[in-house]
């Protein structure tokens, strides 16, 4: 594998960048961590409160300097913000060389505002600016998510000079908001004479959640009425969802708006493709990687899913193909009231959910090994 580069490191020939899904403190000083820079071709890394409640329920990494920390007599909060952020500072150390280089299109690592804030604009705002300021790293992403409340936090960050990673997208209307965000941003650092040229943004559309509702929506449906064709959908809404929104970002993103940024040194915002793990063990372990390779994208993959395609991945561009089949699928369940721009909200409120109740189990871990050293 050393001699011949691999499937994971050929996606780099197609204009996307692989960014890991995972973080741990022992990874990050290991061997194999060299080994995924050189040979995957690895570009990035994001973080998420599951990730970390992993990570620091699930190993030793982080037994000193929590115990250190009790000792000083820190709150939860302050602890968890303590060992997440040394974490970050790391990775974001580790990737410097690679942003420099990419003149800051990659070497990004992504650290997430509390997820208990995804409804509160001013509360969003105030701590990205904090963590922000506190990591200290250019090649730092905060993380928000793109709900009603987080979306004009989004655009104030950013013509704040902060680097934003927003999440928890769905649907081709969370999209569309979200790249309007980013390039009002862009036009409001121009009018006030400030540099577009060193801003980093990615928009985080989530992938595979999209076929588990759209698939039992459509299992209900068989239930009732066995069919041939309604089967046949089972498996399509997230890759037809996904490739139009990639559709749109090319609209977006090479149009005419776009082009005074653009000469001014913006850079596009890439579509990121979340949540690309297979969730259903009838499909590829590689789905949502294999069908989604293009240029100007970033695929943030988690270790697994990593060594699945580095097995038996299949570098081509295939994000452009099959689009007649892609608006045919999402036709054919929006007619049978599978609507997925509303599958997108059902799912951003889920994932807001989904986040905060990692984040509450991640602190009330923290809480249980504080109490018990007291």
């Amino acid at each position: 594998m050393a001699n011949k580069e691999n499937p994971l490191k050929q996606l780099e020939h197609f204009g996307q960048s692989v960014w890991l899904d995972y973080i741990r403190r022992s990874l990050l000083s290991s061997n194999e961590f060299k080994r995924m820079l050189s040979e995957d071709g690895l570009k990035g890394m994001t973080s998420n409160p599951t990730i970390f409640e992993k990570a620091i329920d699930g190993s030793n990494d982080y037994d000193e300097q929590i115990d250190a920390l009790i000792r000083e007599r820190k709150n939860v909060d302050e602890i968890y913000e303590a060992i997440s952020i040394a974490d970050i500072q790391r990775a974001t150390d580790a990737l410097r060389p690679l942003y420099d280089r990419t003149a800051a299109v990659d070497g990004y690592v992504s650290y997430e505002v509390s997820p208990l804030l995804a409804n509160d604009t001013d509360g969003t705002i105030a701590a990205a600016r904090r963590y922000f300021r506190m990591i200290g790293r250019p090649n730092l992403m905060i993380k928000v998510p793109a709900t009603p409340a987080g979306l004009p936090a989004i655009e104030q960050l950013l013509s704040e000079g902060v680097n934003v990673n927003i999440t928890l997208m769905f649907s081709m209307k969370h999209y569309e908001d979200v790249a309007e965000a980013y390039i009002r941003a862009m036009e409001r650092r121009l009018r006030a004479g400030q540099p577009v040229d060193r801003i980093g943004s990615v928009a985080s559309f989530f992938v595979s959640r999209v076929d588990t509702l759209a698939d039992k929506r459509l299992d209900e449906k068989l239930k009732a009425t066995p069919d041939d064709a309604l089967k046949a959908l089972k498996g399509k809404a997230a890759v037809a969802n996904t490739k139009l929104v990639y559709q749109r970002f090319k609209e977006i993103f090479h149009g005419k708006r776009f082009a005074e940024l653009k000469a001014r040194g913006a850079h596009v915002q890439r579509p990121l493709w979340a949540s690309t793990s297979t969730k259903n063990p009838a499909y590829s372990d590689i789905k949502y990687v294999q069908e989604l390779i293009g240029p100007d994208t970033v695929n943030t993959i988690p270790p697994e899913t990593m060594d699945a395609f580095r097995d038996h991945g299949n570098p081509r561009l295939t994000v452009e193909e099959g689009l007649d089949e892609a608006r045919s699928a999402v036709e054919r369940l929006a007619a049978l009231g599978i609507n997925l721009l509303e599958l997108g909200e059902e799912l951003q409120k889920q994932g807001v959910e989904s986040f905060a109740k990692s984040f509450e189990d991640l602190l009330a871990a923290i809480k249980h090994r504080r109490d018990a050293a007291a």
